[in-house]
C-alpha cells in the first residue's frame, strides 16, 4: 500500500514537472508569439513610418513643384504684365511725340499763313499807295499852274472835332483874311468837299466817324482834291509821320503850333511858285 502510494505520489510529482514543464513551454512559446507579434508591429510600424516619411516626402516635393510653377506662373505674368506696361508707356510717348509734331506743324502752318497774309497785304498796300501816288501825280501835272490868289479869295477848311479848336483856329484865319469852313469830323468834311473845293485842309488826326488820315486819303485819290495843301495837327507828331506821309499830308504840325508857322504854310501855298504838296516839313 505504502509502495503503491509512493508509486501514485512519483507519478503524480512527474505529472506536476510534465504539466510545469508545458507550462514553460507555453509561457515561451507565448513569450515567442509576443515577441514576433512586437517584431511584426514593430515592423508594420516602420512600415507606416516609412510610407508616412515616403508620402510626406513626396507631398514636400509636389508643393514644391506646385511652388516653383505658381512662381514661373507669377514671373511670367510679371513679365507680361511689364511689358504690356511698356508697350502702353511707348505708345503713349509714341502719341504725345505725334500730337506734339501736329500741333508743331499746324503752328508752323499758321505762321506761314500769316506770313503769306501779311506778305500779300503790306504789296496790296504798297501796289495801292503806287497807285494814289501815280494818281495824284498825275492830276498835279494835269492840273493848271497855280497862280497867286489873294487871302480873301483863298478858301480854307478846318476839320476838328474840338469846337474850341475849331473857333480859335478860324479866328486866327480870319484875322488874316482867309475864308473859313468848318468839318466837326473828315466824314462831314469830306460830303463838304464834294460840294466845294478848298484850297486848303487843316485837319486833326483822332476824330470820330473818320479821321484825318483817312480823310487825306480820299482827297489824294480824288483827281479834282489831289493837289489841295493838308495841313495836319497832331500831339504825336514824331508817332504820326511816317502813317501821314503815307497818306499823302503836306505840312504835319505837332500841337502846339506857333500860329506863324501855319500862316507862313498857307501863304507859301498859295504863291505863284508852289512847292510840292506831298513833301512834310
Amino acid at each position: 500500500m505504502d509502495i503503491a502510494r509512493g508509486e501514485a505520489a512519483k507519478a503524480e510529482s512527474a505529472r506536476l514537472d510534465a504539466a510545469r514543464a508545458e507550462a514553460s513551454r507555453a509561457q515561451a512559446r507565448a513569450e515567442a508569439a509576443r515577441a514576433e507579434a512586437a517584431r511584426v508591429e514593430t515592423a508594420r510600424l516602420e512600415a507606416v513610418r516609412t510610407e508616412a516619411a515616403r508620402i510626406e516626402a513626396a507631398r514636400a516635393q509636389a508643393a514644391q513643384q506646385d511652388a516653383a510653377r505658381l512662381e514661373t506662373v507669377r514671373r511670367r505674368e510679371a513679365a507680361q504684365h511689364e511689358e504690356a506696361r511698356a508697350a502702353a508707356e511707348r505708345a503713349a510717348t509714341a502719341q504725345r511725340a505725334a500730337a506734339t509734331a501736329a500741333s508743331a506743324a499746324a503752328a508752323e502752318e499758321a505762321r506761314l499763313r500769316a506770313e503769306a497774309a501779311a506778305a500779300q497785304a503790306a504789296s496790296q498796300r504798297l501796289a495801292e499807295q503806287a497807285a494814289q501816288a501815280a494818281q495824284a501825280r498825275a492830276a498835279q501835272a494835269s492840273a493848271p499852274v497855280a497862280t497867286s490868289k489873294p487871302r480873301d479869295q483863298t478858301l480854307v477848311l478846318v476839320a476838328d472835332d474840338s469846337k474850341t479848336v475849331r473857333v480859335k483856329t478860324g479866328r486866327l484865319l480870319t484875322q488874316h483874311q482867309y475864308q473859313v469852313s468848318f468839318a466837326t469830323d473828315g466824314l462831314d468834311a469830306l460830303q463838304q468837299l464834294q460840294s466845294r473845293t478848298p484850297d486848303v485842309v487843316v485837319t486833326d488826326v483822332e476824330m470820330p466817324g473818320m479821321d484825318g488820315f483817312e480823310l487825306t486819303r480820299h482827297v489824294r485819290q480824288n483827281p479834282l482834291t489831289a493837289h489841295i495843301l493838308v495841313i495836319m495837327i497832331t500831339a504825336a507828331e514824331d508817332r504820326h509821320r511816317d502813317e501821314a506821309h503815307r497818306a499823302g499830308v503836306s505840312v504835319l504840325l505837332g500841337k502846339p503850333y506857333p500860329e506863324d508857322e501855319l500862316i507862313g504854310h498857307i501863304k507859301q501855298a498859295m504863291s505863284a511858285a508852289q512847292p510840292d504838296r506831298t513833301t512834310l516839313h
